[in-house]
C-alpha cells in the first residue's frame, strides 16, 4: 500500500473528508450525488463527480488495506453465483463467502461453466493464499469438475439451498436497484471488488453480540478503518 503522503497528494480536500464520502457511498445505499449532499449540510461543498473520482480512485485501496489487516478468513467456503443483466446481456456474479458470513472475493464472467468455475477457484487461492477445509455450493455440476482439477483435496459439500453464500447477495442486488443496473462487466467488477470488501467489514452480526459486545467490535472495525486511510498521518 502506498505511504499516505503520496495517496492523498494534491488533492485540495483532506483525508477526512474524501475517507468520510467513500466510507458512505460503499458502506450505505447511497448515490453520488446523495454523498454529496449530505457533505453539502455539513457546509463541505463538493460535486458528486468529485466524489465518484474518489470512490474510482480510493475505494480499491482501502478495500485491499482492509484485507491485509483482516485476520485469515475461515476454512469453510461458501460459494454461489447469480445473473447479472448488463446492457441487455446475461453475466454471473460469482462469490465466495466464509462460515462467518466475510467476503473472500467476487468475480463477474459471462459463464457459469466448468473453466469459469476454475478460474474463480485459482482467483480465490492467489488472493487469499491458503487452501480451504471445505467448500460448500450448491447443485451446479461445474463446480464438482473444477475442484477435481484445481483443489481435488479439498472436501466438498453440495447443497440445494446454500443460504449463507445467497444471503450475502442481498446487499448487491439492493446497490444494483440504487445504481439502476451496472453499465458493464467492468464497471461491476471495479464496484463490487470494493463494495463487498469494505460492507463486509462493518456488517457485524448484530444478534450475535449484547449491546455492550457489539458496540466494542464496531469500535475496534473503526480502530482499523482509521489505520487503512491513514487519517492522523494525512493530517
Amino acid at each position: 500500500m502506498r505511504t499516505y503522503a503520496s495517496l492523498y497528494r494534491r488533492h485540495r480536500f483532506p483525508a477526512e473528508i474524501i475517507s468520510h464520502c467513500v466510507w458512505l457511498y460503499f458502506r450505505f445505499a447511497l448515490s453520488f450525488r446523495d454523498v454529496e449532499e449530505m457533505l453539502a449540510m455539513r457546509g463541505v461543498s463538493l460535486s458528486y463527480e468529485t466524489v465518484r473520482e474518489w470512490c474510482l480512485k480510493f475505494g480499491q485501496t482501502y478495500a485491499n488495506g482492509l484485507r491485509h489487516k483482516s485476520p485469515r478468513p475461515g476454512d469453510m467456503w461458501h460459494l454461489d453465483e447469480v445473473f447479472l443483466k448488463i446492457n441487455g446481456r446475461l453475466h454471473y456474479l460469482w462469490r465466495a463467502v466464509d462460515q462467518d458470513g466475510d467476503v473472500l472475493d467476487i468475480l463477474v464472467q459471462s459463464r457459469r461453466d466448468k473453466k469459469a468455475a476454475k478460474k474463480f477457484f485459482r482467483k480465490l487461492l492467489k488472493g487469499l493464499g491458503y487452501v480451504p477445509r471445505m467448500i460448500i455450493t450448491d447443485k451446479l455440476k461445474s463446480y464438482s469438475a473444477a475442484r477435481a482439477e484445481v483443489m481435488a483435496s479439498v472436501k466438498h459439500l453440495q447443497k440445494y439451498q446454500n443460504n449463507r453464500a445467497e444471503n450475502s447477495h442481498q446487499p448487491t442486488r439492493l446497490r444494483e436497484r440504487v445504481m439502476r443496473r451496472f453499465k458493464s462487466p467492468g464497471h461491476a467488477q471495479r464496484f463490487l471488488s470494493a463494495f463487498g470488501i469494505i460492507t463486509s467489514h462493518f456488517r457485524v452480526g448484530r444478534h450475535l453480540y449484547r449491546a455492550s459486545g457489539y458496540r466494542e467490535v464496531m469500535k475496534s472495525r473503526f480502530v482499523t478503518w482509521e489505520e487503512i486511510i491513514g487519517v492522523e498521518a494525512a493530517a
